[in-house]
This record gives C-alpha cells, structure tokens and sequence, in this order.
C-alpha cells in the first residue's frame, strides 16, 4: 500500500482515574489497577447506579481556573500542560498552532449544576460564566487560548468517538498544510446523577456495586454494562520532519485514519460489524500498512453484552485470519465517553514504543463468542511496530486510528 504522511508524535499528556498523568495512566494498566469507586455521596443515594471512574484534580489549577472553567475544560487544560511540555514547549507561530479536541457532551456539570442554582435561587445567581462553560467547543476554546493557538479551534462531537475523530482531523490539518502543530485528543466530565440515570434506563452500565473494581469487564462472560469514567487525553502532533529539526524526540507516529458510519441504529452496534470493518479497513490503507502488520489492538470494548461481541465481530472481518494481541483500556479506566478513543491512542503509542500490550483486567472467563488474541492476566511483552485503536459511539461513529512506531 502506499501511505499518506504521518504525524509525529511528539507529547503525550492524560488526566485520568488512574492518576494525574500518562506515567499514572500506563502503570496503572500495566500492573491492573482499577479507577473505578463506588459512589457514596449523598447526591447518589437514591441512583440506581453508584458506580463510576473519577479523576481528582484536587490542588492542580489555581481559583480562577477553578471558578470559571468548567471541570471536562480544568481537565483538557491539565492534559495540554502535560502535553505542551512533553513535546518541549514548541516555539511556534501561533498561526501555525491548531487545537482539535473532541467532548461527547460538552459542559454537562455545568448545566446541570447552574440549572440547579436557578431552581433554588433564580436567574440572578447564575455564574455569568455560564455559557462559556457549558460549550462543546468549550475544552478546545479553552487550551487554544492558553496556547494562543490561530491556525483553527475545533470541536469534534460524535459520543465516544470524540477525541479519536479528533485525532483524525489533526492528521488531515497537519497533511493540507493548515497548521505546523496541532494539539489534539479529547475529554469528557458528566460524573452526575442524572446521565447516571440515563445510561441506567438504558441497562447500559453496570451494577456490580459489591465489587466495583470488577464491574468493568470487557469480553468476560459476566460482563453487565461499562463504568462510566471522566478524564482527558491530548497529543502534540506536527509533521515529521519540523520535529526532526527541532530536535523533538519521536515516540510515534499517528499514521492513519479510518471513518464511517453505521446507519444502523442511534445506540446499538450493527452486529454485522461492517461499518467498523470498514473504519479499520481505511485506517490500514491511509497509513500503507496491511492487516497483517498489526502488532497490537486497543479495542473500542467497553464491557458490554453486544458492543464486544460486534467489535470482535468487525475485527475478524478487517484483520482476516491475522490474530494480533488485544487490550481493553477500559477495563481499567472505565469508559471515558468522549475522552476514551483519545486515552486509547495515547496508551497504543506506548504500546509501539514500549513493545508492551498491558492485559485486560477482570477478564475471567471470556466470551466464546468472541474470537481474538485477548491479553489475559499479565502484560504481554510484544515489541511490535503497529498498532491499530478502535472507537465507536452513539449515532453510528466509527473511527479507527493506525500508530507506527
């Protein structure tokens, strides 16, 4: 196959419940940490699920930020400081700086927060703050004014394959020649009681409140719904050869994008797993590599009933009788939303460079409908040179991302 450019990966940065950032992230899932807690605060009493992944960011931002900022904004900022820096403070024109960061849902602790504030105390106590904070846009407005980013701010907005169409529309950014570096990943915040109650109507999530580290289980026979999670993941992405003459180390390369759309159903995966075959499928040919090539798969898998099983479905269809080792990012994590493909990308870079592919947590008994290499138990040392992401959303989003090493 012949391959479009790739971006250089120049800086990581993640706020996530396994820790302020990616060092937190990746050791956490080596060694199989669980971020998920059981709810105990008083606005989950009545909730017909107290389970969720949080992130604490106790300390980490100064009050005004505290104060104006709503929290999936305090945490995409957290995620670019860690990013920016890991890349080495890129001396840049601004006009040549773009910000991609996609939100499933935008400011949603602020909306529900301040509607509340409006119930209880009227129109007149509403923080003036209010629409800035609750804007989908609001996470990429937000670090493309801390980096003063001119080449373009943009929002993706497609459930939880937010922050991996991001990621893609970065790559198409730095190939048409309309920024030099461009940050990009996505995040998300709705850790309240009511999407808890909405994703509960729809049994998505699970109940597992006894053992809430094992309530996230991907492919497992006893799965029951995912965990929901909040946090944030971001990439430094510029063209390879800017990198190499400022002397930017290289940890990988965003090679590839593949995205499609069911027009199956609103909430349910196509079981046929067409058009996420399809997104892989893409993804392979953008970057001109085969299906045979790739080392490792950090799969969409969020731990429930039908979601697992169609992905494993559209696996088999795109990789063939190929049958590379898969993780579960989320068995650890929980489901991040809009942030999760861009946390998902992030940990396949440390895959490539580290030759690592951490194991599925909570993965028991797997699922015989589920035909794949599952990495069980312990991480797999596996020095690979691809590795392929897989996210899918509500509405149909498939996106599919290719890293080399």
């Amino acid at each position: 196959m012949t391959a479009a450019a790739a971006a250089a990966v120049t800086g990581l940065g993640a706020v996530t419940p396994l820790g302020a950032d990616v060092s937190a992230l990746w050791d956490g899932l080596l060694t199989g940490r669980s971020g998920t807690r059981l709810l105990d605060d008083d606005a989950f009493a009545e909730s017909p699920v107290r389970l969720a992944a949080t992130c604490d960011i106790e300390g980490r931002l100064d009050r005004v930020e505290a104060r104006t900022l709503d929290r999936v904004q305090q945490l995409a900022l957290l995620a670019s400081r860690e990013a920016w820096a890991h890349a080495g403070t890129p001396d840049v024109d601004p006009e040549r700086i773009a910000v991609v960061i996609g939100s499933g849902i935008g400011g949603a602790m602020t909306i529900l927060g301040q509607h509340e504030v409006l119930q209880r105390s009227g129109a007149r106590r509403i923080s003036p703050y209010l629409v800035p904070m609750l804007m989908p846009n609001g996470p990429a407005a937000t670090v493309g004014l801390e980096l003063r980013a001119r080449a373009g701010v943009h929002a993706t907005v497609s459930a939880c394959a937010s922050g991996a169409e991001a990621l893609a529309l970065a790559l198409d950014l730095l190939r048409a020649g309309r920024a030099d570096v461009v940050i990009a990943g996505g995040a998300e915040s709705c850790v309240h009681p009511l999407p808890i109650a909405g994703f509960a109507q729809m049994r998505a999530l699970s109940t597992r409140h006894d053992e809430p580290d094992a309530a996230s289980r991907p492919y497992d026979k006893g799965r029951d719904g995912f965990v929901l999670g909040e946090g944030a993941a971001l990439m430094v992405l510029e063209r390879e050869a800017d990198a190499l003459a400022r002397g930017a180390p290289i940890h990988a390369r965003l090679a590839g994008a593949g995205i499609t759309s069911d027009a199956h159903h609103i909430t349910a995966p196509d079981p046929s797993g067409r058009g996420a075959a399809r997104s892989i499928t893409l993804a392979l040919r953008d970057a001109g590599v085969d299906a045979i090539d790739v080392g490792s798969v950090n799969a969409h898998a969020t731990s429930t009933p039908l979601g697992d099983i169609a992905e494993g479905v559209a696996l088999g269809i795109a990789l063939g009788g190929h049958r590379p080792p898969v993780t579960a990012t989320k068995s650890c994590t929980g489901h991040l939303l809009g942030a999760a493909g861009a946390v998902e990308a992030v940990v396949s870079v440390l895959q490539v460079r580290e030759g690592l592919v951490p194991a599925i947590r909570n993965l028991d008994d797997p699922d015989d409908a589920v035909d794949l290499d599952l990495v069980r138990v312990a991480a797999r040392q596996h020095p690979h040179q691809v590795a392929l992401s897989t996210s899918f959303g509500f509405g149909g989003h498939d996106v599919s991302l290719v890293v080399t090493a």
